[in-house]
Order: C-alpha cells, then sequence, then structure tokens
C-alpha cells in the first residue's frame, strides 16, 4: 500500500487525507463518479458497485447519541449498525441516530462522505471487528465518491478505537 501526497490524489486533500498524512499512516485513495441515482441503496452500496468490490469491504461512519455522547459507528455497507450493540460496546444504556444536521456539522462532512477521520469533533468511535478480517477496508475520505483504502488495525490506532460486534446483516 502507498501513501497518496495531496499531488496525487485528484481530489483535493481532505481533513481525512491530512490526517493520515501527518501520521504517516500509509493508505491510497480511490474516486468514482457518485450519481444521485444511489441515493435509496445507500452510497456505500453505490461504492461497491462503482468500483467492483465486495460491500463487506466498504464501511460506512454513522453518528450515534447515547444521550450522554455522541459516538461513531463504522460498519459494513452490507449491514446495518446495531444500536443495541453500540450502546453496549461504549457503556450506554441505548444509543439512536444523530441528528442528520448535527452529524454534518460536528464532523465537518456532508451525509454520504462523513468520513471517521479529519472530524470537527473528536468522538469515540468503535469499528465493527468483521473489519479485522481483511487486509484493507475502504471507509469515507470525506467526500461523495472519493474513499480512503487503509488497513483496518491503523484506523483503529488513528482513531484510538475500539473494536466491537456492531454490525447486523
Amino acid at each position: 500500500m502507498s501513501r497518496k501526497s495531496k499531488k496525487t490524489t485528484g481530489r483535493a486533500s481532505t481533513p481525512a487525507t491530512i490526517e493520515l498524512e501527518r501520521a504517516g499512516i500509509e493508505f491510497r485513495t480511490v474516486e468514482y463518479e457518485h450519481s444521485s441515482e444511489h441515493m435509496d441503496d445507500g452510497y456505500g452500496i453505490e461504492a461497491a458497485e462503482k468500483l467492483g468490490l465486495d460491500p463487506k469491504r466498504i464501511f460506512k461512519t454513522l453518528l450515534a447519541d447515547t444521550g450522554a455522547e455522541r459516538v461513531v459507528g463504522i460498519v459494513p455497507v452490507s449491514g446495518h449498525l446495531d444500536m443495541k450493540a453500540l450502546a453496549s460496546a461504549v457503556g450506554a444504556k441505548k444509543a439512536g441516530m444523530a441528528d442528520p444536521k448535527q452529524a454534518q456539522r460536528e464532523t465537518g462532512y456532508v451525509l454520504g462522505g462523513i468520513s471517521p477521520l479529519g472530524q470537527r469533533v473528536r468522538h469515540r468511535t468503535v469499528l465493527d471487528s468483521s473489519a479485522l478480517a481483511y487486509p484493507e477496508i475502504l471507509v469515507s475520505g470525506g467526500k461523495r465518491g472519493f474513499d480512503i483504502v487503509i488497513d483496518p488495525r491503523e484506523l483503529l490506532r488513528i482513531l484510538k478505537a475500539s473494536s466491537a460486534e456492531i454490525g447486523t446483516w
């Protein structure tokens, strides 16, 4: 895996790629032409189709609210975030999806392009343990149609995240 610099990413750097570059973490980026026709299927499913990849290797970033704090859950695009499992993973009684406007405000990203990296406000993060079965996974790079390919162990490290079974199929 090679590290991409600002000059070679194609679309200008994002806060996500800047965070990885500053930390010296190896990653690469992939891009595809985003189409609003895929809105019903989800952005991640669109990425899997356009990139020809297994949707279990492409992960979506979701912001949840436990009442006491907002937390990030990262799960395969082919599944769903199990709110009870996420709450349990962070020691909360319950969790629900955060308000979309609040998610955009706190992360600094638009819906469908929320990256777990480079967020305005650092949130406690849980990565679905299924990611650890792969040498590389894809997460949003901070824009629709722009993904980061990264070792999930490196993602855990840079985010100071934990892993748990938080995805359902």
